[in-house]
């Protein structure tokens, strides 16, 4: 297991400790500031998906763009919003807990909406590969009349929507490439623990006998781990002036 070190910072990607990675956003401390980070987190949501549907690459009909809208909301904003709402706590502690200027806390949380993109579009996919039926709370998005399998698609475009927010905010910045690669490694590697996921535990088989906690580990490290804990840390050292490929060795 690798331990990182920034300055003082102790932490290792895998686990809860050192960063306050799974602080309940809904939790305010004395002076209500967690509460203040979420609600100008979310509100940072509008403007992106606003982005979006008004982007110049694409001459959207209003049925598409209606259809867009409608899976956003559904999709992805209906989280705990953790993984978003940790890479502007990672970076201000990585600023020394100085308070972060507008700017700062506008691309600190749009590396946290790309985490929470990268979210709908794994549990878009999962959900039809395992054939749930609920999520959050509500039916599945290919449960719906008139999605279907359609979700599929929708589910590609959520991942394009990552590089798109990416290009339109960072693309001046030194950092752009490195962000780039941040994500599609990480979801590379997302990708892979679905796969062992997957095949080890096969639909209607009732041998688990490969299911050993080897596997097991393997499975949630790589299948969860990465883009739910190590990702948000990752994309506020990268903002910071870190290069994330020297944070694996």
């Amino acid at each position: 297991m690798i331990i990182y070190k920034r300055r003082d910072l102790r932490f290792h990607p895998l686990t809860r400790y050192s960063l306050p990675l799974y602080r309940d956003p809904s939790m305010a401390d004395s002076n209500g500031s967690a509460v203040d980070t979420k609600s100008r987190f979310v509100e940072i949501y509008a403007r992106l998906k606003s982005e979006i549907l008004e982007d110049p690459a694409l001459d959207y009909t209003d049925d598409s763009r209606q259809w867009i809208d409608r899976m956003l909301d559904y999709n992805v904003p209906g989280g705990k919003l953790n993984r978003g709402i940790s890479v502007i706590d990672s970076y201000q502690l990585l600023k020394e807990g100085s308070q972060l200027t507008d700017d700062e806390f506008f691309l600190s949380s749009v590396l946290g909406w790309c985490i929470e993109w990268l979210q709908a579009y794994f549990l878009v996919v999962d959900d039809i590969m395992d054939n749930s039926h609920t999520r959050r709370g509500q039916p599945c998005w290919f449960r719906l009349p008139k999605v279907g399998l359609i979700a599929i698609n929708d589910g590609v475009l959520l991942r394009n929507h990552i590089p798109r927010m990416l290009k339109l905010h960072f693309k001046e910045k030194p950092y752009y490439v490195d962000l780039l690669d941040l994500f599609n490694e990480v979801e590379f590697q997302t990708a892979s623990g679905q796969m062992l996921d997957l095949i080890t535990t096969h639909d209607g088989e009732q041998d688990l006998s490969k299911y050993k906690f080897p596997v097991y580990q393997r499975i949630v490290q790589y299948k969860t781990a990465y883009y739910s804990f190590y990702l948000p840390v990752a994309c506020a050292l990268v903002m910071s002036g870190e290069n994330w490929t020297t944070l694996l060795r």
